[in-house]
């Protein structure tokens, strides 16, 4: 019998207050953007054709409502979204350089994405998914550490492939060494993993991306991608290793890009209808190219969520990939 869902993804559902020019005061102005790795991720394979849901929390406060709207807006399943009395939705506040790279500062002691309990979970949604993602960001706090892991671990048994994308944020993090001890304690359950060259040596005993790739299938990952900024991402499996190359283009705001780039990677994998065991290296090249034409799109536009392209826009800039990369 099918499943329901292509992808269900469990972590943080937050807004990103994005610098939107200085007030006529001379005072930094900021936009709120619908934001957090997993929606942002969801979001890219909703609008590649994806049927997806979001287990989270945020709170009942006009911030969570708004994440509500905006989430079920992006054609996401938001059943499983829990609005907290208790904790207050988590803020982060992004400063961008003149390259367009981030630095962030968080509202969240606690946030109610932390504030995640197993028993709000609806388990028969872990049995109904092809690919259970998560990220690393629920891994900081109890009880939504606890939760992740019991939630991947039952939907590894009912069958789902499970997705991982650590999406390192170091202010969120009691110091590196709790960082890298949890978030490589979610490896063993991974088939399918992305990150970046700058969490290689987090996820890892190296930091050059072909060796730290080779580390991970030796640990039992599936298949790892590698993003690598403006040099592609490379790509390994058992059937092989390959850099594919990014699409050049003038960034305004880095927000997102790896979310989105791993939603489109993954939608096109399942595209394939084949275990990722099985899928060849022409196959994750052609599922890493498609990533990559929605992440170079993704950039040009200011904000998580919001900047994410349409289906018709992505294909015709994958087409123009395909083709120079022939």
């Amino acid at each position: 019998m099918g499943k329901t869902y292509d992808i269900v993804a469990l972590g943080e559902l937050l807004v990103d207050f994005t610098p939107a020019g200085i007030s006529e005061n001379g005072m930094l102005l900021f936009e709120r953007n619908p934001g957090g790795a997993p929606v942002n991720m969801l979001t890219a394979a909703a609008k590649s054709g994806a049927k997806t849901a979001f287990i989270g929390k945020v709170g009942k406060d006009m911030h969570g409502l708004f994440l509500k709207d905006m989430t079920e807006g992006a054609g996401i399943d938001t059943s499983s979204l829990v609005l907290s009395e208790d904790a207050f939705t988590t803020l982060a506040f992004v400063e961008l350089s003149n390259s367009g790279e981030r630095n962030f500062s968080f509202a969240r002691k606690p946030g109610a994405d932390t504030r995640l309990a197993y028993k709000e979970i609806k388990e028969e949604l872990l049995a109904d998914t092809k690919v259970f993602h998560i990220g690393s960001l629920s891994l900081t706090d109890d009880p939504s550490r606890t939760t992740t892991f019991q939630a991947v671990r039952t939907a590894k048994a009912l069958g789902a492939v499970i997705s991982y994308d650590p999406n390192y944020r170091a202010p969120l993090w009691e110091n590196r060494e709790t960082a890298m001890e949890r978030m490589r304690s979610m490896v063993q359950y991974v088939d399918i993993m992305k990150l970046s060259d700058e969490e290689t040596g987090l996820l890892t005993p190296y930091t050059e991306p072909k060796e730290a790739a080779e580390y991970l299938l030796q640990k039992g990952v599936l298949l790892a991608a590698v993003t690598m900024g403006k040099n592609g991402v490379l790509v390994a499996s058992g059937k092989g290793c390959e850099i594919v190359p990014a699409f050049q283009s003038k960034v305004v705001d880095t927000t997102g890009a790896g979310d989105s780039f791993w939603g489109a990677f993954v939608n096109r994998m399942l595209q394939m209808e084949e275990a990722p065991n099985e899928i060849s290296m022409k196959q994750w090249r052609e599922c890493a190219l498609y990533g990559n034409a929605v992440a170079s799109l993704c950039i040009e536009r200011r904000g998580g969520m919001p900047s994410i392209p349409d289906a018709e826009e992505v294909e015709k800039r994958f087409r123009r990939m395909c083709v120079e990369a022939s």
